[in-house]
């Protein structure tokens, strides 16, 4: 409890996330599984949102900030995860899947952080296993060398 709430005895809830900031937190979640968040990794992440309706007329810097600071909120990545149960449809939450799954395949190996954030963002968000195996064997073929 901060110091408004303890003087007014009021509690005013925490805005939720919108669906741009929680797509840039799972996008910034994945290509820092490995405990590293590079240069290169954040430009694909802006790459990424560049093609995206959600970040049409939006500052991505500002909306990574807002993302950075919801992943803040939780003690653990994996907690964070639990935050993308908030998007806001269906298939806004599948398609969090399948950018997350393109960012993970996007570095030629997917290694096992990134696996098992990839396994946890698929329970919360939803998606069924056939349909995330039919996302990975897409992009696998998207980025098969």
């Amino acid at each position: 409890m901060g110091l408004l709430s303890k003087l007014t005895g009021t509690f005013t809830a925490t805005k939720k996330p919108a669906d741009d900031t929680l797509l840039t937190a799972a996008m910034l979640m994945m290509a820092g599984a490995d405990g590293r968040l590079e240069a290169g990794e954040l430009a694909s992440v802006g790459a990424f949102a560049s093609t995206l309706p959600e970040f049409q007329e939006r500052d991505f810097r500002k909306t990574a900030d807002e993302a950075i600071k919801t992943i803040r909120r939780y003690k653990s990545v994996p907690e964070a995860v639990q935050a993308l149960h908030e998007l806001s449809s269906p298939a806004v939450k599948k398609k969090c899947y399948v950018i997350c799954a393109d960012i993970a395949l996007s570095s030629g190996d997917v290694d096992e952080a990134e696996d098992r954030l990839l396994e946890a963002m698929q329970k919360v968000l939803g998606v069924d296993d056939a349909s995330a195996a039919r996302i990975v064997e897409v992009l696998s073929l998207k980025y098969a060398r």
